[in-house]
């Protein structure tokens, strides 16, 4: 395969693609083409649909990153012809007929964990008195309130949507597990990765190491990227 320079990033529910920004950097800095897709998050469809109009604007492959909900997101969308080798971060790894919520419930949820019950809308939000110690707990404050600030309205469907055709069954995957997840237990990462022989790199840090680590998942994607470059 040629040289691949192409990295399409997909965020997770109670977030946006603003919170890509300092892993951008790293990447552009080293000549990638990194473009950030903006979840609508109203439906598995919709956000898959999202990605798509994203990796149907480049020319040639990508590696396909996911953080948290946007893991199940790339599990669907990662079929693309586009996409090389996928990249879970700290994120959903469901297989064919499985849904990001039957994962989530495999383990006890942390006290820290904020995720409301769905509105009358149908719209999860998380608990903002628990939103910097559950869901970002190693950045600071201000930034931790901007992101809670600037999320996306994230519908429940999506949670209970099944995959129809996990593209890591096909295409390469690796996966950085976040140590100190307050959002989506380690456990349950470790559980998905080993049952999909992704390649694993586990980082000590909150279910945001894309922000607060950007320095190690640049270097997951990189790697997936060589990797690729090299079949």
């Amino acid at each position: 395969m040629e040289n691949l320079k192409n990295v399409v990033l997909v965020h997770g529910a109670f977030a946006d693609g603003s919170g890509f920004k300092a892993l951008y950097q790293i990447l552009t800095k080293k000549g990638y083409n990194v473009l950030v897709v903006q979840n609508p998050l109203s439906s598995l469809e919709d956000d898959v649909k999202a990605t798509h109009v994203v990796l149907d604007k480049i020319s040639g492959p990508a590696i396909l990153a996911g953080h948290s909900w946007g893991g199940a997101v790339i599990t669907e969308a990662g079929n693309h012809p586009n996409v090389a080798a996928l990249v879970y971060i700290a994120a959903f790894q469901p297989d064919n007929g499985e849904s990001a919520l039957q994962w989530l419930q495999t383990a006890p949820p942390a006290p820290e964990n904020g995720v409301l019950p769905p509105d009358e809308k149908g719209i999860v939000y998380y608990d903002k008195d628990k939103f910097h110690a559950g869901f970002c707990a190693d950045i600071d404050a201000d930034e931790a309130a901007f992101m809670y600030a600037s999320q996306g309205a994230f519908y429940a469907k999506g949670f209970v949507s099944p995959i129809t055709d996990a593209a890591w069954r096909h295409k390469p995957a690796y996966g950085l597990i976040a140590t100190e997840d307050k959002s989506i237990n380690p456990d349950i990462q470790h559980a998905m990765y080993k049952r999909s022989n992704t390649i694993v790199t586990e980082v000590k840090g909150s279910h945001v190491i894309f922000m607060s680590q950007p320095e190690i998942v640049a270097d997951v994607i990189i790697e997936a990227a060589r990797k690729a470059s090299e079949v």
